[in-house]
């Protein structure tokens, strides 16, 4: 049985990440493994359960928005292009790619050249509105085999992942849709972006928050 999650399931949650652990978790749109952004032997650990190559990146999730912002900022100035497409778009059920990595000649010239981050703030209403209280970025990526159809349930988690993990909550069924990836490299140079996967969110909607 499934049940709105609790503030103990929150607090269960954070305590697992920040220990080093890892779990499944239920998103705004899909069941996902999450692991203390920043910990690499927990990160390592999804990549293992998943069977994902390590040179594939995945995204980083906060559970608050301003919380999101100001660690971004913490780390290099926002634009106010991409601060207008953080209000107009998180939360919400897309991943936004935004410029990371060390800077470059190569990369001022041609923004879609420079390494990506991905950020993810997700909606948390109903069941899942307790999650907002989790203080912790989180390195996450879908409980599936690399490759494998995205988990709208725990009970379509694969066993191994389930069984691999140190925490499984259960908010019961989810939309069943990944987040649509949304690529903002360019944005705040000349407003160009572009939709990388299609996924919960209508491209006609990001396309009227973004102009």
């Amino acid at each position: 049985m499934s049940a709105p999650l609790t503030a103990a399931d929150a607090a269960a949650f954070a305590d697992c990440v920040a220990g080093g652990g890892v779990a499944v978790f239920p998103a705004d749109t899909v069941y996902g493994l999450a692991a203390l952004a920043g910990d690499a032997a927990a990160v390592a650990r999804i990549y293992a359960l998943k069977g994902r190559p390590p040179a594939k990146p995945a995204a980083t999730m906060w559970f608050d928005r301003d919380a999101a912002l100001a660690a971004l900022e913490a780390e290099a100035p926002l634009g106010p292009r991409t601060r207008r497409a953080f209000a107009a778009l998180l939360p919400g059920g897309v991943t936004l790619l935004l410029p990371g990595g060390a800077p470059s000649a190569a990369a001022d010239d041609d923004p879609l050249g420079a390494p990506a981050r991905g950020v993810r703030v997700p909606l948390l209403s109903g069941p899942l509105a307790a999650l907002a209280a989790v203080p912790h970025a989180v390195t996450q990526s879908s409980a599936n085999v690399a490759g494998g159809p995205d988990p709208r349930t725990v009970a379509e988690v694969p066993e191994a992942i389930r069984a691999g993990a140190d925490l499984v909550l259960d908010a019961g069924p989810l939309p069943g849709t990944p987040s649509t990836v949304v690529d903002l490299r360019a944005y705040e140079r000349d407003g160009a972006w572009t939709i990388v996967r299609q996924g919960a969110v209508a491209a006609e909607t990001v396309a009227a928050a973004l102009g």
